[in-house]
């Protein structure tokens, strides 16, 4: 029997799911293991292990491959708990990563902050000044070299900053991305004086046009490149000393994943990888159970992670935002923010309540956990609440205590802001249910969809507990929490139903009409870098497919459109349509009349996405059917719960998930108890499970 296997790793637990293409799916979860991850993969892969009713090395020897996700790049960059890095750029451009375009002022923000100009200030720079250094060499648009690269320059540069500590760099230098050949130099000079040292190149990170996003990407992915990779061969030595037989992936920010080996070398790739695998889950699911429109949402130990599925297909964008930087990947559209279920709640000068970004995660973990944390978050008001129970997490192997939480809560939020602690503990529920649900008004609102028209699904630690008030905020008829084997491991699923799926791009700005044969040249030489990597994959797929996009633009405008282009040999009219493809697309985003068709049309940027299709695809099994309605029988206590700091606390009736049968009706208040959290039926609503064991929650 062959096994794949999703591990996802969060900031507090590490959740796998195996499946064996047979209709078995089994879900475990244990605590992360910070500093040294790699723990806790080993950790809840014994688990697994254990329900199969085998040795750890026997289900690895029989396992496919891996499909491992992990949320620690992310929160790195987010939390900025990154390592100091060095920057090499052409000489008289190193400011251009401060200067920022005048972007880093409102990137990321909403319409209401793009209004309130007098409000905007610019973040930080990506490294200190000391550490951003110049090179004298110059190519022109076209990759000609116009001045030769001094290399001595280069290596004085280089041994200033090793001087320094600096033990990765970055480099990214004017038009390399058309002729790469003096960032290859410098990376050949820094390995000539420290073979050791972590370097990335943006024509291999980022070959695209634009300086600023260039930069950027390719000192993010340098400043958790070093950690992904020493994390990832520590992880696959102790998996290959367990017998582990098939390879090791890490998932992507683009809906797939990538061998483990070659991960590190474009590490911004994996950013966002958790939710990725949720939202490939999101999809899974969504076709089981007829849902074209889905909000995927998932409140992890540290972010809230969002991304939309529409008419079946997941949001793809060629860059994201993080931090107010321009990230330049092609990835599915996530959008995040420091507020998950560790978020620590604070007050600022001005006597605000705010929650995040920082997080307690898993060391030391929020104040209920007994671990030494002393600040209070969200999971210590949910534990106030009522919400999460007494008794604690993972059917009681995760104590929580609530003293410690009233503690926190007293300590910093009631008696500043002079609330008891009941109340200051509603009040951390509110703000962060308004803050998640402000990001789902921006990811879901403000790229023109209605959220009526969606289905929201809800899952990670804390998704459950807060999804229908989120969901609330922006008029979500319908929630969706996945009960069964993957309730609280549901990225891992995702992570178990992804493929491979590695994309190449490159920068060749031209207006059209242009030569078919440039931009067939062009794909070809893409599609021959993505085969190239799938036969480095070490797998077998069942099948390839290519997909080809242009980046294109009115002149004179800086909105690109993700355009498709047929796929085989191109002509004058493929080219034609490819124009009108874009048109109608331009015209979907920003509505009639916002073109500038007269002022012409231009290609910027060639991608090429492949799919090596694996052979599994996961799906959920059905569960038994109740008798009746009542759920009376996987009613397992009742206790004070408060859900809305208006109502108080009332008597709440707590179901136990496993005990909960297809047809079951539960009416709200309610809690259900999955492992390692609680799952919300609120007022004025009624859930009902589905045949998957998945909860509905509709208002009434």
């Amino acid at each position: 029997m062959a096994y794949v296997i999703g591990v996802d790793v969060g900031g507090t637990f590490t959740d796998a799911v195996l499946d064996d293409n047979a209709g078995t799916v089994l879900a475990a979860k244990s605590p992360s293991t910070p500093p040294d991850y790699s723990r806790g993969v080993i950790d809840v892969l014994e688990v697994l292990a254990e329900q199969l009713g085998c040795p750890l090395e026997e289900m690895l020897a029989n396992t496919h491959h891996i499909a491992h996700g992990t949320t620690s790049s992310l929160n790195a960059l987010v939390m900025g708990d990154v390592p100091p890095v060095g920057f090499i750029t052409t000489k008289g451009h190193r400011d251009s990563i401060y200067i920022m375009n005048v972007e880093g002022r409102y990137l990321g923000g909403s319409p209401d902050q793009l209004q309130n100009v007098m409000g905007q200030s610019k973040s930080d720079g990506l490294v200190p000044k000391k550490h951003a250094l110049e090179v004298s060499e110059r190519l022109d648009r076209d990759g000609n070299v116009v001045v030769a690269l001094d290399e001595d320059a280069a290596r004085r540069s280089i041994r200033e900053l090793l001087g320094d500590g600096i033990s990765a760099i970055a480099v990214s230098l004017l038009w390399s991305f058309r002729n790469p050949v003096h960032e290859r130099r410098i990376r050949d000079l820094v390995h000539e004086i420290d073979p050791t040292v972590f370097v990335s190149l943006s024509s291999e990170v980022s070959p695209r046009i634009r300086e600023f996003a260039r930069n950027a990407t390719t000192i993010m992915s340098t400043q958790i490149g070093p950690g992904l990779r020493d994390y990832l061969g520590n992880l696959e030595s102790k998996l290959r000393k367990h017998d582990l037989a098939g390879p090791l992936l890490v998932m992507q920010s683009n809906g797939g994943a990538v061998a483990a080996a070659e991960a590190p070398r474009n590490a911004i790739s994996t950013v966002g990888s958790v939710l990725t695998g949720g939202v490939v889950g999101a999809v899974s699911l969504g076709a089981q159970l007829g849902h074209r429109n889905i909000i995927a949402t998932d409140v992890g130990g540290t972010t809230f992670l969002v991304g939309l599925v529409v008419d079946g297909e997941p949001v793809r964008a060629s860059t994201t935002v993080i931090n107010r930087h321009p990230i330049n990947v092609p990835t599915l559209e996530v959008h995040a923010i420091g507020s998950g279920g560790g978020a620590i709640a604070w007050v600022d000068s001005g006597g605000n309540l705010q929650i995040g970004p920082h997080s307690a995660q898993a060391v030391p973990g929020p104040a209920c956990y007994g671990q030494g944390g002393t600040e209070p978050t969200n999971a210590d008001a949910n534990l106030v609440l009522g919400i999460l129970p007494e008794r604690g997490l993972l059917g009681g192997r995760k104590p929580l205590d609530k003293n410690l939480a009233r503690e926190a809560i007293r300590n910093r939020i009631a008696e500043p802001l002079g609330l008891s602690v009941e109340d200051a503990a509603a009040a951390i529920y509110a703000v962060q249910s308004a803050q998640t649900g402000d990001l789902l008004r921006k990811t879901v609102v403000e790229a023109g969809h209605d959220p009526r028209d969606f289905v929201l699904y809800a899952f990670g630690g804390a998704g459950p507990a807060h999804c229908a008030a989120y969901a609330r905020e922006v008029g979500v008829r319908e929630v969706i929490v996945p009960l069964g084997q993957v309730a609280s491991a549901f990225s891992a699923y995702g992570l178990a139903s992804s493929n491979i799926v590695l994309a190449a791009e490159l920068s060749d700005p031209a207006a059209l009409p242009i030569d078919p044969a440039r931009v067939e040249g062009n794909f070809d030489q893409l599609e021959a870098q993505v085969r190239a990597q799938l036969n480095r994959q070490g797998l077998t797929f069942t099948s390839i497919e290519i997909e080809r996009e242009m980046d294109m633009r009115y002149a004179m405008q800086l909105a690109e459109v993700a355009t498709p282009v047929s796929a085989g040999s191109l002509d004058a009219a493929a080219i034609v349509q490819a124009s009108e493809t874009f048109e109608q697309k331009y015209t979907e985003l920003y509505g009639e009349g916002s073109g500038f068709r007269e002022a012409g049309i231009q290609v910027i940027t060639y991608r090429v996405r492949a799919t090596g299709i694996l052979p599994f695809s996961p799906a959920l099994p059905e569960v038994k059917s109740a008798d009746s309605s009542d759920a009376a029988s996987a009613r397992i206590s009742t206790r004070k719960v408060c859900l809305d700091g208006r109502i108080g606390y009332v008597d709440t009736d707590v179901y136990d998930y496993r005990k909960l049968l297809a047809g079951h009706v539960l009416q709200g208040p309610a809690i259900v108890e999955v492992p390692t959290t609680t799952v919300v039926v609120p007022h004025e609503t009624i859930g009902t499970v589905d045949r998957l064991g998945n909860l509905t929650i509709v208002a009434q």
